[in-house]
């Protein structure tokens, strides 16, 4: 039987270690290299990477590792999710909304879930059956009721000239119902953001597991709602997702089959 608390403590530590790294480096992106017209990855994202893969290796030998610059296998029980730096585009322009996004998996179902703004020195993070936390401080997600009083936030596709669908329409179709729309550039801290009741609810196309497994578990902790745009049962190997505080969800996935 693992020890959940004892994970946490360590995941929490190495965030926290990577998140400095990187803000350390910010105006300091060294060479970029693009795995797309747009998509960009840095030196920083990939040396994050590698101190975060070898702390979690030396704590947790066992535990394989699946991270979005360099890949690894999740073929065990228990692995990680790893985004070094959600939000990269953003970091590389000293844009000051990114994150360090981990997670812990078993099969497909996070049981931690840690994200780490070092901009902001926010550290979020839960335990399954815990609820979620935003330093040391229980989060909720918000209790807006109506859409047109909701903020809600989206992201959009690298490489949209290649997509059928660019979500523009259903960002169109929000902008006629909702108070107001965002687009941060990091989903992990867009679901970060829902759980703690800062937005109502997010929605977005194309992403990976990395990007949403931490974020996944804070906003079900949080008491929040999380499907497949289509209301399907949601999880991190789904590229499509809709989150929200669960009051307004029903909402969302009805703008959303306009």
């Amino acid at each position: 039987m693992i020890d959940l608390h004892k994970i946490l403590k360590i995941t929490q530590k190495i965030a926290k270690k990577a998140g400095g790294f990187i803000l350390s480096k910010l105006g300091k992106a060294g060479k970029l290299e693009f795995k797309g017209e747009r998509n960009i990855v840095t030196e920083i994202d990939k040396k994050s990477e590698k101190i975060i893969k070898a702390y979690l290796k030396k704590h947790f030998p066992n535990f394989e590792f699946l991270g979005e610059e360099f890949g690894g296998d999740i073929n065990s029980e228990y692995y990680w999710l790893v985004d070094p730096i959600d939000g990269t585009n953003n970091f590389s322009h000293s844009f000051p909304v990114f994150c360090t996004s981990i997670a812990l998996m078993k099969d497909k179902e996070p049981l931690i879930g840690v994200i780490y703004d070092p901009t902001r020195d926010e550290l979020f993070y839960s335990i399954k059956g815990e609820g979620a936390y935003l330093n040391r401080k229980k989060i909720s997600v918000s209790k807006i009721d109506i859409i047109s009083r909701s903020l809600l936030a989206t992201g959009f596709y690298y490489e949209f000239k290649e997509q059928t669908d660019t979500n523009i329409e259903h960002f169109i179709n929000f902008i006629h119902h909702a108070q107001g729309i965002r687009r941060c550039g990091a989903a992990a801290l867009d679901l970060a953001y829902v759980a703690s009741g800062r937005l109502d609810g997010f929605w977005e196309l194309g992403l990976n597991p990395w990007d949403t497994a931490a974020g996944l578990l804070l906003v079900r902790e949080a008491g929040g709602c999380l499907t497949k745009l289509d209301g399907d049962v949601y999880d991190p190997f789904h590229s499509d997702i809709a989150a929200s505080n669960g009051i307004i969800h029903q909402k969302i996935l009805e703008i959303l089959s306009l």
